[in-house]
């Protein structure tokens, strides 16, 4: 690889990749034409399979869609882009075990699905917090919900603090929390993103008074895929699945039909499912809400608005 960027930086007549650089056709061209981008995925795909006790969900990573290596270059942190040499950058994560573990929690973890953390959904905490205020925690069996694709947890974790706020205390609630990467089941338990500094700083100072009072330990992070029938049992009062159904990763119509079924059925006569998103428009118009709306229906939910997204309550 260096012996083939070597060539690349003598003779490409396009710039090379740089911080900011705009990838024009040309740079894209000559990009692949020097250093085809599958050979350096190749490459990063090993490194990562080598760096991880469990199989790594390759697709979040910046080589996995990139079109060429000065696309790729263009999508990793600004404290990535010290050299266009693929192979330095390389060389720097295996000598660097701060770099490398930020940089694995950066290609697990990007940015697109982190931030913000916290108050995305303005609206729909504000129905939240009505349910919270309405909902009757009084019974000897705690109330149970399922933050459903938590990512790094925030959402979970402000499960607990509007709890809190509303005068529940911890042993009356139990939050569970699914994700897929197990990277991330880590990082939502110890509010732990080394990439993210002051995130993490942030995620901890609004969670440190939750801690205090013992909410940690109602709290239960695990690696579940939605798209399988191994789910974990149990049943629940209120399920959110945010940022999640009719997007980039979930967005296919029976895959789609199959998880709002699967996870309406999880819910307790009574229960919620709320789905809210960011999605740009072209997502928006592959997966209309009133096409959302329709699946909550079939999958015998009674659907109303609920903020930035919907609501769906189980009958009975």
């Amino acid at each position: 690889m260096q012996q083939l960027f070597a060539v690349y930086a003598a003779t490409s007549p396009a710039p090379l990749p740089s911080t900011r650089l705009v990838i024009t056709p040309e740079v894209r061209h000559q990009s692949e034409l020097y250093l085809p981008i599958d050979q350096i995925r190749r490459l990063f795909y090993h490194y990562y399979r080598a760096s991880l006790r469990h199989s790594p969900l390759l697709a979040s990573t910046p080589f996995h869609e990139a079109l060429s290596w000065a696309d790729c270059f263009s999508q990793l942190p600004q404290w990535c882009q010290c050299s266009a040499d693929p192979a330095r950058l390389l060389q720097r994560l295996l000598n660097d075990a701060e770099l490398h573990e930020r940089f694995i929690y950066a290609s697990f973890l990007p940015l697109r699905y982190n931030g913000p953390g916290f108050g995305r959904y303005p609206a729909q905490r504000s129905w939240l917090e009505r349910w919270f205020v309405e909902t009757d925690h009084q019974g000897a069996a705690p109330v149970r919900c399922l933050d459903a694709a938590c990512g790094s947890g925030e959402g979970s974790w402000e499960l607990a603090e509007l709890a809190s706020v509303s005068g529940w205390q911890p042993q009356q609630l139990q939050i569970a929390g699914w994700t897929l990467d197990p990277l991330e089941v880590y990082a939502a338990t110890s509010r732990y993103l080394p990439h993210l500094p002051q995130h993490q700083t942030v995620y901890r100072q609004r969670t440190c008074s939750l801690v205090v009072q013992g909410w940690h330990h109602q709290l239960h992070f695990q690696a579940v895929d939605l798209l399988r029938d191994d789910w974990p049992a149990g049943c629940f009062d209120l399920i959110i699945c945010n940022g999640l159904l009719g997007g980039p990763m979930l967005h296919e119509a029976a895959a789609l039909q199959r998880v709002v079924a699967g996870l309406a059925g999880r819910l307790r006569p009574g229960g919620w499912l709320l789905a809210a998103d960011h999605f740009h428009g072209g997502w928006h118009r592959q997966v209309g809400s009133a096409q959302l709306v329709d699946q909550f229906r079939q999958s015998g939910l009674v659907v109303e608005q609920a903020g930035e997204g919907i609501a769906g309550r189980r009958k009975g």
